[in-house]
């Protein structure tokens, strides 16, 4: 019966092996679509500064702007792969990060546009709202990385309670 056992358990393990090799082999393609967006993004800024010379006004500035703030997404994202690859564990705060600065680039683009919108009625209180609750959803997601943060620098509760027992245990009665 352990033959039987040692064999199920190395079929399991190759299995395993081979999905982690599988799993690393999507993570690197992930990677270098991201990393082929983020270039993509920096050529693209970069052909449009000219153009904040020439146009004038604020609308130029406001499109480089929300491209550098849409670079930074993509590159906190590849930083979430590169960090979900190394502790072989997906990580949270990455992710709360990318939609801080999400949030945060739609509060200006939508500064500009509220504004322009000044004095419209509706259009101006939608706006107005909206960026209030884009403002809310900022703070929210950064306290939950500050919380996150600090939860990672406790040690864990838990398991000094396991090691106190059991090294109680290990000791011989009497000592």
């Amino acid at each position: 019966m352990t033959r039987t056992g040692s064999a199920e358990e190395r079929r399991a393990e190759k299995i395993d092996t081979a999905i982690g090799w599988l799993e690393d082999a999507l993570y690197v393609v992930i990677a270098a679509v991201l990393a082929v967006c983020a270039a993509a993004l920096v050529v693209s800024l970069a052909r449009g500064i000219p153009s904040l010379f020439t146009k004038g006004g604020q609308n130029p500035v406001l499109e480089a702007l929300d491209a550098v703030l849409l670079v930074f997404i993509v590159v906190e994202l590849l930083f979430a792969v590169r960090a979900t690859v190394a502790r072989r564990e997906l990580v949270a705060e990455p992710f709360l990060i990318v939609g801080i600065i999400a949030s945060i680039k739609e509060i200006v683009v939508l500064s500009v546009k509220a504004a322009d919108a000044a004095g419209k009625g509706e259009v101006f209180d939608d706006e107005v709202t909206l960026i209030a609750v884009l403002g809310a959803l900022t703070l929210l997601l950064a306290l939950a990385a500050f919380l996150l943060r600090r939860k990672e620098r406790e040690p864990d509760e838990g398991r000094e309670d396991a090691d106190a027992v059991e090294e109680s245990s290990a000791a011989p009665n009497g000592q």
